[in-house]
């Protein structure tokens, strides 16, 4: 029994398999056609975003979706090319310095490769949680920054025109350095797709419920939207010649299925691009898992932050193997397959199955499709990303958030994408730090004809001169025991005839050694001033720790199950030494 508890644990295929029915299929089927229509055109733009050939778009999008339902846990996540990380291989790319088209193609292969082994072996490991320490406000700053700098790189696909950088600063220069040579052809072209798009994104799907459309129809014919610009705007080429014109097109596109091909593994190009497929692994795991949470959430269901991670890890080996480039769970895709009623991860093998039979026979059809209706597909759909109100709702709440957010977007946006996302990891951690080394201490006090304790700044309580009692809303570590040492003794430096000190530990879930080092110090300076030292409402697993060492046994004062107790025994001057020393009590 044992053995196939952990094949499904490791293969989620074998749970869902065993129920699958004829109407599930249906359904799957049904949302894989949808998905398919609107990924086409998305994965040919992601792969132009990321700097490489369109069909690798194509490519990147078929045996990875197998790969996940295989191994993925998520109902309704679609794995494929996004944005975000299409920006991220472009940057990383770039930073090689290659010109041939086939070195191109290999690196970015193996940049999916890099981080295909990343993300099994975290989740092998089962070190999901390190995904924990990336903020998510920094994370929406991240991803607000990127979808500027995408969109902004697109801008010269509609002018028709020569811009370069990975700054947003360097393409805007570069920009109005050649908008002399904008093609007006391509104007026209891109300006039509995007103002049709936005459209279609707001406007037709009510026109089409006012005209009587069924819903499930007009979200169809909403979806396929993009399809639409992409068959117009491509005869609208072929008919009149504009690629002679200046108006550049996709050309000539590779029929067939995907070829199987090997990443490198040079040594020092993997060294070159481990960072790289590291932080495109940490990005795309926490977009893919935050989406794969929401939308099973809505369901009653439940997924494996570390199984996930080895689902988009084989999806990113499956990629590398069969000429794709680095891939996760997209968002928009992923509502969209979940609105159309996808039951189980089968309706993402057949939408490979879609692209497949695409990448086969259409391909030909799409030679004189304009790069800027792929560039305007770009646009519209990243646009969506940019929440500029992530800094009034930091600002708000938090202005170390608020920093944190700014200078996440602000590094994004003036150095590049992995400086920034990079930024954002370290700011992250630092506010963690931040945060935790300062811990909330608050001096509390009786509420009156009750045995609640409360914050003497914020509610009517009753105090004692001789007795400070504090409570500690934070566990205790090396970086933040100081501070309670420090905070401590200031109290208790003052006139009052202070007799003992209560630390309340309520909220304190662990004491490291460093903490207890300083409350052993603490208790020292405290005895040398006349004053004991007590705790209260200690938790088991902390004072099961703290038997373990000599501190218990140094306590000038007792360990009280509550605080109230405290307070009843120490509401009478302290004992003369000759009356001795009570006996300690238990912990909570």
């Amino acid at each position: 029994m044992q053995l196939p508890r952990q094949l499904t644990r490791y293969l989620p295929i074998l749970d869902w398999a065993r129920t699958y029915d004829r109407e599930t299929a249906s359904a799957d089927g049904l949302a894989a056609v949808i998905v398919t229509i609107m990924l086409i055109p998305q994965s040919l733009a992601y792969a132009l975003l990321a700097g490489l050939p369109a069909e690798m778009g194509l490519y990147a999008s078929i045996l990875p979706l197998v790969a996940y339902a295989i191994f993925g846990t998520s109902r309704a996540l679609a794995v494929g090319p996004v944005a975000v990380v299409s920006l991220m291989t472009a940057a990383a790319i770039g930073n090689l310095g290659l010109s041939d088209p086939v070195d191109i193609a290999l690196a970015a292969g193996t940049l999916a490769f890099i981080s295909g082994v990343i993300l099994s072996l975290l989740g092998l490991f089962r070190l999901g949680f390190l995904a924990n320490f990336l903020s998510h406000p920094v994370i929406a700053g991240f991803i607000t920054a990127s979808g500027v700098l995408i969109a902004a790189s697109q801008l010269k696909h509609i002018f028709g025109i020569d811009m370069h950088g990975h700054t947003l600063t360097e393409l805007i220069r570069t920009m109005f350095a050649h908008l002399g040579e904008t093609n007006g052809y391509t104007l026209v072209l891109g300006l039509t797709a995007l103002a049709f798009l936005f459209w279609v994104r707001k406007g037709l799907k009510p026109l089409l419920l006012k005209k009587g459309v069924p819903p499930k129809l007009a979200d169809v014919l909403t979806k396929a939207g993009p399809v639409a610009a992409v068959v117009v705007t491509t005869l609208a080429t072929w008919v009149f010649g504009l690629s002679n014109a200046g108006v550049k097109i996709v050309g000539e596109i590779p029929m067939g299925l995907p070829p199987l091909t090997a990443p490198s593994f040079s040594p020092s190009l993997w060294n070159e691009l481990f960072m790289s497929a590291l932080l495109i692994s940490i990005i795309g795991f926490v977009e893919s898992v935050s989406v794969a949470q929401t939308l099973a959430a809505k369901r009653r269901q439940r997924i494996s932050p570390d199984q996930e991670l080895i689902g988009l890890g084989t999806s990113n080996i499956a990629s590398a193997v069969s000429g794709g480039f680095p891939v996760t769970g997209g968002f928009s895709r992923s509502v969209v397959n979940f609105d159309a009623g996808a039951a189980t991860p089968a309706a993402g093998a057949y939408t490979a199955v879609g692209i497949a039979v695409a990448t086969l026979l259409l391909t030909p059809l799409l030679f004189f499709l304009p790069k800027a209706t792929l560039a305007a597909t770009i646009i519209v759909a990243v646009l969506s990303l940019v929440d500029f109100s992530i800094l009034k709702k930091a600002w708000g709440y938090s202005k170390v958030d608020f920093a944190a957010v700014f200078a996440t977007i602000v590094l994004t946006l003036g150095f590049g994408v992995e400086l920034g996302v990079s930024a954002g990891v370290l700011i992250s951690i630092g506010l963690h730090l931040y945060k935790t080394s300062r811990p909330h201490v608050a001096e509390v006090g009786l509420v009156p004809e009750t045995h609640h304790f409360r914050n003497i700044k914020r509610h009517k309580v009753e105090t004692l001169p001789h007795l400070v009692t504090l409570r500690v809303d934070e566990s205790l570590y090396f970086a933040n025991a100081r501070f309670l040492e420090d905070y401590v003794l200031g109290r208790v430096t003052c006139d009052e005839p202070i007799e003992h000190v209560v630390l309340m530990f309520p909220a304190v879930n662990e004491v490291d050694m460093s903490a207890l080092e300083t409350l052993e110090e603490l208790n020292r300076r405290l005895s040398e001033m006349g004053i004991q030292l007590h705790l209260s409402e200690v938790k088991g697993p902390v004072m099961d720790r703290l038997k373990r060492s000599h501190f218990l046994d140094e306590l000038t004062g007792k360990v009280f199950l509550s605080q109230y107790d405290a307070w009843q025994a120490l509401q009478e001057p302290a004992p003369s030494p000759e009356q001795g020393s009570p006996a300690k009590v238990g912990a909570a």
